[in-house]
This record gives structure tokens, sequence and C-alpha cells, in this order.
């Protein structure tokens, strides 16, 4: 599932080349992919320009001229690729975003959507996510997790406690920390909730650098989306060494939850 790396890849990719660009038409081929009826839906995207994407947790707001918003979270399995009919992956599209020749295809939202909302709508759907990583201040972080008694890895993916990171990046904030994935946040000394805190950023600013670890292309020729699969520390990476201490990296599931991490330096 997209996490807070690839989510921010896209952002910034489709704000260079779709934005203030008119959308001539828009195909629904999957109604339950989108919060309307088809026709309702093309009557208030289509013609519209997108003024602006952001970001928000693992979703990408489309800012419209028509002053509504189109929320999308890709879940498992979604993805996108902006190209024309004649590169286009040959993938069944759920919705397709035309601007001219160029089209925004969105694939594999059978558990994701694209939901046109009101300014209101927006606010409460994303009004019980929790605050940013990059914006997160130490202080916050830290009453935060003093109040959390659960293991560090269900807590790093939950996202009223920190927005936008999943199972691969909370293995490698875990990993930066020299922490054990499974460690109870109450049992954390001073020093490694501060580590924890100082290895968040980092972390997440080198996978947005490498292009996340989606390693479906973008667009046609797309070498960076996904380039960080390739330089992941420890997620995926069972009986590898350990980067930094070249130990035997290992695989731990623990309720619904799989980690990788290095039982030798992450005590």
């Amino acid at each position: 599932m997209p996490e807070l790396p690839e989510m921010e890849t896209y952002r910034e990719f489709l704000n260079h080349n779709i934005r203030h660009k008119p959308i001539t038409d828009v195909v629904i081929n999957r109604e339950k992919s989108i919060n309307t009826g088809v026709q309702t839906f093309i009557d208030y995207v289509k013609g519209s320009n997108i003024t602006f994407v952001k970001r928000r947790a693992k979703h990408l707001i489309f800012e419209l001229s028509s002053g509504k918003f189109l929320l999308l979270h890709l879940m498992l399995g979604g993805l996108m690729f902006l190209g024309t009919s004649k590169n286009s992956p040959d993938r069944t599209k759920q919705i397709i975003l035309s601007f001219g020749e160029l089209q925004l295809n969105f694939i594999g939202l059978r558990l994701g959507y694209l939901h046109l909302l009101s300014k209101s709508e927006l606010d409460e759907k994303l009004s019980e996510i929790g605050p940013e990583p990059f914006e997160l201040q130490r202080e916050e972080f830290l009453q935060r997790l003093e109040r959390k008694k659960g293991a560090l890895k269900p807590l790093l993916v939950e996202q009223s406690f920190i927005a936008g990171i999943g199972n691969c990046y909370s293995d490698e904030i875990c990993f930066e920390a020299k922490i054990h994935p499974f460690r109870k946040a109450n049992e954390l000394s001073d020093g490694e909730r501060n580590n924890l805190f100082d290895s968040i950023r980092p972390v997440l600013a080198r996978a947005v650098q490498f292009g996340g670890y989606m390693d479906f292309p973008m667009y046609e020729g797309d070498k960076k989306t996904g380039s960080y699969n390739e330089n992941t520390y420890v997620y995926e990476r069972e009986g590898e060494k350990c980067p930094r201490c070249g130990g035997t990296i290992e695989r731990v599931d623990h309720s619904s939850h799989k980690s990788f991490y290095c039982p030798n330096c992450q005590k």
C-alpha cells in the first residue's frame, strides 16, 4: 500500500504535469470507486482545472477550479499512470481523467477510491488523521508517545497517532532508531524516545528522494518511482546482512503485522 513517500512522489509529479490543465473528459468504469452517481461526478469534474495537488497522510487531494475536491486513497493495489492512449498500461482502469491527449489512469481501485467532496466534507473526512511527520515538533511527539503503552510497530502505522507511515517505513524508522519494532512505547528510555523522533524525518525524506518503494512506473520511461525498493535497510530483506552491523535480518509476525529488523542492533 502506498505510504507518505509514494504519495509525495505522485504529488510532486502531478503538480508539475497536470496543474492548470482543463479536464476534457472523464471515464468511470467502476462506479464503486466514486461516491456519487456517474453523471453527477462527470458534471462536476469535466471542464474544471486542477489548481493544485496536495497530500494529507496517504491521501492525495486534487483541488478543482469549481471549488470541489477529489480525495484519492489508492489503498492496497492502487496505482496511477500518466500517459496517452498509445502507451497506456494493459490494465483495467477504474477511472480515467483526460487532459486533451494526456490521460491520468487510476488502476487497481478495488479497495481505493476517488471521492468528490466539498470543503466541509473533505475536512470531516480527514479530521481524525494525526499530525504530518514533517510538521510534527519534538515536544508534541514526546507528549503523544507518553500516553501510549502498546508496541511501536502498530503505533507508528496508526494514522491517528502520526500520518502517512505504514508497514515499510515503520520498519525503516525503528531500524534507524536502533529499537526493536515491538518494544512497548512506555518502556522506552528518554534517549530512545528522542532517537525515534530523530529517525522519522530522515527515513521519510530519503524515501521521497528515491521515489518511494512502489515499483510501478508513473509514466513511460520512469526510472525514479519505486527505486527506494532497492535501497531499503531492512524491509523485505529477511536473511540478508544488516547494513549497519553485519547481523542477519529477520522477519517477525505480531498480530496482523509483519516486521523486518536486525536482532543484533535493534534490541
